[in-house]
């Protein structure tokens, strides 16, 4: 499975940071850009190279990092077959993964430390989607609207 990681400059510092911590604990991370801190860099072009790998890739996931984390979470989900969801302290990035099957995660760099990133990536990685039978007609309610549009 890749993990598949990218920022605008507004969470470049922090995906850099994230990037060695995760390729440290021996996951596969694919780095999508930016490849240095560039302050007029914008993050569509990055997020939306994020979310058309995951939703090209079972199985693989994605995080998703600027200012506020919105804005690459708006692009992210515009791809069929990425479910992105922001998350601000652990349980929330927990939840996501766990009722709604969130395959790209997205970061407020702005407004979270290193260590508050790393424990919900931490957690996200490690909760598996719920199977419980709400979830998954949920999961079929999102991918027949996808079909639709």
């Amino acid at each position: 499975m890749n993990l598949y990681l990218a920022s605008d400059h507004g969470g470049y510092q922090m995906k850099e940071k994230l990037k060695a911590y995760l390729a440290g604990r021996g996951l596969a991370v694919v780095d999508m850009g930016p490849e240095g801190l560039n302050p007029a860099d914008d993050y569509p072009y990055y997020a939306l190279a994020v979310a058309k790998a995951v939703a090209a890739e079972v199985g693989s996931l994605g995080i998703l990092l600027c200012r506020s984390g919105q804005g690459v979470c708006i692009v992210a989900n515009k791809v069929d077959g990425v479910r992105a969801a922001l998350a601000w302290q652990p349980d929330v990035a927990e939840a996501a993964r766990r009722d709604d099957h969130v395959n790209v995660l997205c970061l407020p760099s702005d407004y979270i430390s290193f260590e508050q990133a790393q424990a919900m990536v931490e957690v996200w990685l490690k909760t598996e989607p719920g199977p419980q039978p709400r979830y998954l007609r949920r999961l079929r309610e999102i991918q027949a609207i996808e079909q639709e549009n």
